[in-house]
């Protein structure tokens, strides 16, 4: 049987978890909260799933709130009219194929980690630094840091080449809501891009105390929206949320008009920069630890990929290690593993780091055109469940142009 040690008990660790234990290896998950801390804690992310991610979980028998958890049916963009600003200048909507999900982390992972000491995992309870990990390294065959903060983790050396920026390029924040008026037609991520300010997108989801809403904030630091860094209370979090909406974005706003925080610890504010980290680590003792999720690749939420990159990361990892049979879980094979990843992975955080900046021509004339063209509404918004879908089109204006006319001609030969 062999041994497989994981730290960090969350989106991208716990599926690999699983998936070893039913091929009966000996799994030791290290965390460092415990269920009823989880429950009792802050909100820790935006989450929002969508059906690849989701399928991921259900082949694994981890999917327990595929019933519970309001669907996510489709995907708004909508941008503000500068010289109206109570009006939109581009606003589409489509459905997507299959729901997305979005079910609150402190629901999600409390469960999680009592199922695995259920099915004869090992849950050990420890905060993991160099010392403990050279002990854990020592101990099992392959040791996974899957945990995306803390001391260890800034050990994975910044890869530069695919990092481009080196601090924040927005000021984050999370309220989640009970009492906002739903969508009409079908429920959906509601995306609001306002140009020199930042971006503003809201979809429901599932809380400890049942359905709401999360509101995400996406300030460009020093502007208007970069307005959550001092709050005093979770009710000056919250008023601060939805006067920026009734400014900014009154239709937004007007969806507010009952909203309340799910929960005292609702909301969250911070920020990061986007950093992708090379994925072996070497111990002084010249053991290795293999990287993976935010530990090596930490993307911004502007489009909504952290969880779902976890869940495709856990899906390439797991299917690595089984694979490889009883051979060493060697450097070669632990780089080789995370380039598989990176195929996919890669696109994704070109697609994220894009939306940072200013609009390229061909993004522009993708989702500019969008609100005319169904068909092509209906791409975009289905390729939040693949982004490799949208390459080469994203970046590359002649491509732009021949899918928007190709889309279009399949329209009108529809119709």
């Amino acid at each position: 049987m062999r041994k497989v040690a994981i730290i960090g008990g969350g989106q991208a660790g716990m599926p690999v978890a699983f998936g070893l234990l039913d091929k009966g290896y000996d799994v030791a998950l290290y965390t460092n909260r415990t269920p009823d801390q989880i429950r009792q804690g802050r909100v820790m992310s935006s989450q929002c799933m969508f059906p690849h991610a989701l399928d991921v979980e259900r082949r694994l028998g981890i999917n327990y709130w595929d019933d519970e958890c309001p669907p996510v049916e489709g995907i708004g963009f909508a941008l503000p009219n500068p010289d109206k600003p109570d009006t939109k200048l581009l606003d589409w909507a489509s459905r997507i194929e299959r729901p997305a999900q979005a079910t609150d982390q402190r629901l999600k992972m409390p469960v999680w980690l009592e199922e695995f000491e259920k099915r004869g995992g090992r849950l050990i309870m420890e905060d993991v630094g160099v010392a403990e990990l050279e002990r854990i390294a020592e101990e099992y065959e392959l040791t996974i840091l899957a945990a995306g903060k803390g001391e260890v983790v800034r050990l994975f050396e910044r890869d530069a080449e695919r990092s481009p920026f080196d601090k924040p390029q927005r000021a984050l924040a999370l309220t989640y809501v009970h009492g906002l008026e739903p969508m009409p037609e079908f429920s959906r991520v509601s995306f609001n891009f306002i140009p020199g300010v930042g971006e503003y997108f809201v979809f429901p989801s599932l809380t400890l105390s049942g359905p709401c809403d999360i509101m995400v904030f996406e300030g460009i630091p020093g502007g208007p929206l970069d307005r959550f860094r001092n709050t005093t209370s979770p009710q000056d979090h919250l008023e601060r949320s939805v006067s920026f909406l009734q400014e900014f974005l009154p239709w937004e706003g007007d969806r507010c008009r009952n909203v309340e925080l799910t929960d005292d610890q609702g909301y969250l504010a911070g920020s990061f920069p986007p950093t992708v980290r090379k994925p072996v680590l070497t111990l002084p003792s010249g053991r290795i630890v293999l990287g993976m999720g935010d530990a090596v690749v930490v993307n911004d939420p502007i489009t909504g990929q952290g969880s779902n990159n976890a869940a495709r990361a856990a899906q390439v990892y797991l299917d690595s290690i089984l694979a490889r049979g009883e051979q060493a879980f060697d450097r070669q094979w632990m780089q080789h593993t995370f380039d598989t990843y990176w195929d996919y992975a890669g696109k994704v955080v070109a697609w994220t780091n894009s939306m940072l900046l200013p609009p390229t021509e061909s993004a522009l004339a993708l989702l500019g055109n969008a609100a005319g063209s169904p068909r092509l509404a209906n791409f975009l918004a289905n390729a939040f469940n693949n982004p490799t879908t949208l390459f080469p089109a994203w970046t590359d204006l002649p491509s732009a142009q021949g899918l928007i006319a190709k889309l279009a001609e399949e329209q009108t030969t529809a119709a």
